[in-house]
């Protein structure tokens, strides 16, 4: 039975429509959270203006929930920022949550899509890969703003082992608030080297709970998630995202592999450190930036189809084009493997807030017999699309 939540739905309803009327009566003289420049310490004002109207629907896929089945959710975020929130329903009864981004104002669309799934308000598995903004700014909010700990009771919280991040940073130190308030409530929480080591770790009620590094997730152990090592779970990495947290998902034969913002050494690592197989699913490294999926992980993994979470060509990072996402490098490479690339969201115009779907929410469904991709805008893939005619070009030989 779930738990009883501090902050209610209603609750958040109240709040939503408060901010509305305050920013009428701010007028010129408040600044939206969404509106705001993308870094670390970045302070979330009370004013934040939320994602998705409740008058609107929610563009979802339709999908097989049995036992057996598995869908891969890969989630607009209702802004024109770059992030990650990737959602994974296994059967009738097991929700997964991989990461929350890109900023607080993704909250109500986030939710909105996952109430169409989550029947229980149970996540049973939440997993935060790395401290930047764009992942887990859903996890790390203000006291005054319900975040996803707050909105869904969460069983069990795998997160990154190291960061660079001090406690004293805005972001970073609400997402240990945060967490800790939902430790405090009944969640088991390990770090993705706790999972790796299968350690013993003391719980908040003080209880010892073993961690470990395969999760089985439905009745005939077909289907699973496994904990990989890469070393920056140990060592001291010059960027933040060399710790993300990577995830192997298995259907069966089936592979599927996520590896946060993890860039070329972490990847090398990756490959050392495991025995990686040939993947159905690989969601792209750093939202196809041109530091990850390397040649050295697509070559072992060879993905047959590629997702790709960003705002395409957005000038949020850079304002070179090349290098804006999915990047021109990134293309080259993963072109050798696959045409199969969706990308979630299109920037139409950065500076005047303007984005529209691309794919939409990609959802990858698979069940004992089928496996596919099905979109909530669309099924194009990224080299038939307008803006890659216009943007970038497929490499000649493959």
């Amino acid at each position: 039975m779930a738990r009883s939540k501090t902050k209610s739905k209603t609750s958040v309803a109240i709040f939503c429509i408060i901010a509305i009327i305050l920013g009428f009566i701010g007028g010129g003289f408040g600044i939206t959270y969404a509106t705001l420049p993308y870094n670390e310490e970045l302070i979330v004002g009370e004013e934040v203006y939320y994602s998705y109207n409740e008058n609107e629907k929610v563009n979802t896929v339709p999908v097989v929930i049995e036992n057996g089945s598995m869908s891969i959710h890969f989630l607009e975020l209702g802004n024109k920022y770059t992030g990650d929130c990737t959602y994974i329903k296994v059967g009738e009864d097991i929700d997964i949550l991989i990461d929350c981004g890109s900023k607080s104002n993704s909250i109500s669309t986030i939710q909105a899509y996952l109430d169409n799934y989550v029947t229980d308000n149970t996540l049973e598995y939440v997993i935060i890969t790395h401290a930047h903004q764009d992942h887990y700014a859903g996890f790390a909010t203000t006291e005054k703003v319900s975040s996803i700990f707050d909105l869904y009771v969460c069983e069990n919280i795998i997160d990154f082992a190291r960061t660079n991040q001090k406690e004293t940073a805005k972001v970073y130190g609400n997402y240990l608030r945060e967490l800790e308030d939902e430790m405090q409530a009944g969640a088991n929480h390990f770090t993705a080297l706790d999972c790796w080591n299968e350690e013993f770790v003391e719980q908040a009620d003080g209880e010892t709970v073993q961690a470990q590094k395969e999760y089985l997730l439905d009745e005939v152990n077909e289907i699973s998630f496994q904990i990989l090592y890469q070393k920056f779970y140990e060592e001291d990495a010059s960027s933040e995202n060399d710790y993300s947290v990577c995830v192997m998902f298995s259907h069966g034969d089936r592979n599927f592999l996520f590896t946060g913002d993890l860039e070329e050494d972490g990847e090398e690592s990756l490959v050392e450190n495991n025995a990686l197989s040939k993947v159905e699913l690989y969601k792209a490294g750093h939202h196809g930036s041109k530091t990850s999926s390397s040649e050295a992980l697509l070559s072992v993994i060879q993905p047959q189809i590629v997702c790709v979470c960003c705002c395409a060509g957005s000038s949020e990072y850079t304002s070179t084009k090349d290098n804006q996402f999915p990047t021109q490098e990134f293309i080259n490479r993963v072109a050798k493997y696959t045409e199969a690339i969706y990308v979630t969201t299109l920037c139409v115009d950065y500076k005047n807030d303007e984005f529209t779907s691309f794919n939409g929410n990609i959802v990858v469904t698979s069940t004992a017999s089928t496996f596919g991709v099905n979109c909530s805008n669309n099924n194009t893939i990224l080299k038939d699309s307008e803006w890659f005619k216009e943007n970038r070009t497929w490499p000649n030989e493959v």
